[in-house]
């Protein structure tokens, strides 16, 4: 195994097998590049991944984040992987090329990134910055391009996102942070924002926080809200930094994980001089830092994956090599030889588990990215609006389903490793503690269950959803003939989830709103499931294919078991081909029927979540 970040058959498989990328290639906006040039983007990545940015993974575990006289110090390890993370162009690859960008598709920014996010401390610092640098593009006048985009696009400025305060977390209508007016038409700002990811670092020379506000005398919620970019140090008309702005950070959150990545609590206009300027329209704040949301979510979704991922190959590199008990034929046999535990039933029920979900992850992950792209090139408004919408459902999807399906799996990766696993010894343990945050963060998963249930679903009247659906539907007809053991049951489960769709619609007329509420999160986690078995269908078909024609090939018959296990051992095409079947066989009847028992819970009605009183829960 060259490395234990991610599988990178799997990641060509899923690229150029499942979603061909070199087809976006034939559209003007991305005619510059070819799949030679993805393969190559795909390489460069690896080498920083395994030689700069894993190898600092414990270090900055161990050593965190210090805050000393108003600056905080990150890693040390850190600098030179950022240098070099920066000079590569990595955190702008899918800016326009007019503004110092690559211009390349999401999907190719992606799986970039799928071999950088293990190690989402580091991540974290280059990637809060690219989503800023985003809103200042999307939304900046062309001054606040020219002083701070350009600079961002570099790594030269660092960027944060200030939306949470002591009191208004996810209830972001609520904050107190304030903006007073100023005769220029800049403002001031006064208030706190805490739980601020990378909200300091020595690693560039300005920060650049985009900071949720409320103009003095805007009514109160969400649509009284505007955004503001307040810099560290402001930047003078010719590039030159002035003076400290008027804010401190007040502390570095002690954490359970991500130790490297910067949490700060930041009191921006103790002095009553914390300069900031407007981005974007006065009361449009939420509008706009919603992209950055929904970015900053499928990225937590990428989180997920490749935490998940890591995890699984360093069980499965452990569970080779791992010595313990005998083979079941030789059980009653005391003078066995011992074997690797990879050999025994339960560690393999756990390592298909992991594996079946990885697989499905990526390609998730991945679609959602080309999901993007195939907006960007589509050839008519109806097209752009599928694929808007095809996104649009999948986002919390990705971010939640993802986010604790990863955890579950680094859980599952200690499981494999055994005492040794709950021990610092072994890199299981951070990445169990660096994965927990994903779940909480950019919205809780369930604000994402009440966002896909209350918004998402009936999008455009249910056609986001129904084109969904179609795009299942098409995948089983494809592949009816080819899997005649995995379709049936995959139809089955599409049916449920578009009945289940249609129940919730029902309740909505009917006043019943409770029952969707009720059960938004198991809906989202069902979903998730149906839509992970849709990935593993289709690669499954795909891999199908290819064993036929690599048997026919070989003159080997795929029937004759005992000469295809012999040739599987030694041909690595067809024991990756062979392990995809086996990843979609598994998902498909040992993980997919989980859905019917919450189908069942959900037509239930039962909304004992809401009746239950609260002083019902303990007596007191």
């Amino acid at each position: 195994m060259a490395n234990l970040i991610l599988d990178e058959r799997d990641q060509q498989f899923v690229l150029n097998e499942m979603l061909n990328v070199g087809t976006l290639c034939e559209s003007p906006h991305f005619a510059d590049f070819s799949t030679e040039t993805f393969d190559m983007i795909m390489g460069e990545a690896q080498k920083l991944a395994v030689k700069e940015i894993f190898p600092t993974l414990k270090e900055s575990d161990e050593q965190g984040c210090r805050l000393e006289n108003g600056q905080v110090h990150v890693p040390e390890c850190f600098h030179r992987p950022y240098k070099l993370f920066v000079e590569g162009g990595w955190n702008s690859m899918c800016f326009p090329q007019e503004y110092g960008g690559q211009g390349l598709p999401q999907v190719i920014r992606f799986a970039s990134m799928d071999w950088f996010a293990h190690n989402f401390s580091f991540l974290s610092y280059p990637g809060l910055a690219e989503g800023a640098a985003h809103l200042v593009l999307t939304y900046g006048t062309e001054d606040q391009k020219k002083r701070y985009f350009s600079r961002m696009v570099t790594g030269e400025f660092g960027g944060t996102m200030c939306l949470t305060e002591p009191a208004a977390g996810t209830d972001v209508g609520s904050l107190t942070t304030k903006a007073i007016r100023q005769p220029d038409g800049t403002f001031r700002i006064k208030g706190t924002k805490l739980f601020i990811t990378v909200g300091d670092s020595d690693l560039v020379n300005n920060v650049v926080h985009p900071v949720l506000a409320r103009i003095e005398g805007d009514p109160a919620g969400t649509g009284g809200i505007s955004i503001f970019l307040v810099p560290k140090y402001l930047v003078n008309d010719d590039g030159s930094l002035g003076r400290r702005n008027d804010y401190e950070i007040g502390k570095i959150e002690e954490k359970l994980g991500i130790h490297g990545s910067a949490t700060c609590l930041i009191n921006f206009g103790d002095n009553d001089d914390c300069y900031a300027e407007l981005l974007g329209g006065e009361r449009q704040g939420m509008k706009i830092m919603f992209q950055m949301m929904n970015e900053a979510r499928i990225s937590v979704g990428m989180q997920g994956l490749t935490s998940a991922s890591t995890a699984y190959l360093h069980a499965l590199s452990y569970a080779r090599e791992r010595l313990q008990g005998s083979s079941l034929l030789d059980m009653k046999n005391p003078e066995a030889p011992r074997v690797p535990i990879v050999q025994h039933p339960d560690v393999r029920r756990m390592l298909l588990w992991m594996k079946s979900n990885v697989d499905a992850m990526r390609g998730l992950m991945y679609y959602a990215a080309s999901a993007i792209d195939r907006e960007t090139v589509a050839k008519d408004d109806a097209e752009k609006d599928k694929w808007n919408g095809v996104l649009e459902l999948l986002t919390p999807i990705c971010k939640a389903y993802c986010s604790d399906v990863g955890f579950k799996i680094t859980e599952l990766a200690m499981q494999v490793y055994g005492g040794y696993g709950y021990c610092e010894d072994y890199p299981i343990c951070q990445f169990m503690r660096d994965e927990k945050i994903a779940s909480i963060y950019e919205g809780a998963n369930g604000i994402q269950s009440l966002d896909l249930v209350g918004r998402k679903l009936g999008m455009k009247k249910g056609a986001y959803f129904m084109a969904l659906l179609t795009e299942m539907s098409s995948t089983i007809a494809l592949y009816r003939d080819a899997l005649p053991d995995l379709v049936p049951d995959f139809q089955e489960a599409v049916n449920a989830l578009g009945e289940v769709g249609m129940f919730f619609a029902q309740c909505g007329k009917q006043g019943k709103f409770f029952v969707p509420i009720a059960h938004a999160y198991p809906f989202l986690m069902m979903m998730g499931k149906i839509v992970c078995a849709w990935i593993l269908v289709w690669q499954a078909g795909i891999a199908k294919g290819k064993l036929d024609a690599i048997g026919k090939s070989n003159k080997v018959n795929p029937a004759d078991m005992i000469a295809w296990a012999s040739f599987v051992k030694e041909n690595r095409d067809a024991a990756f081909y062979s392990g995809k079947l086996s990843s979609a066989r598994y998902f498909i009847k040992n993980v997919l029927p989980e859905v019917y028992a919450v189908v069942r819970a959900i037509k239930s009605e039962d909304i004992s979540v809401v009746e239950i009183f609260e002083e019902s829960f303990a007596s007191a």
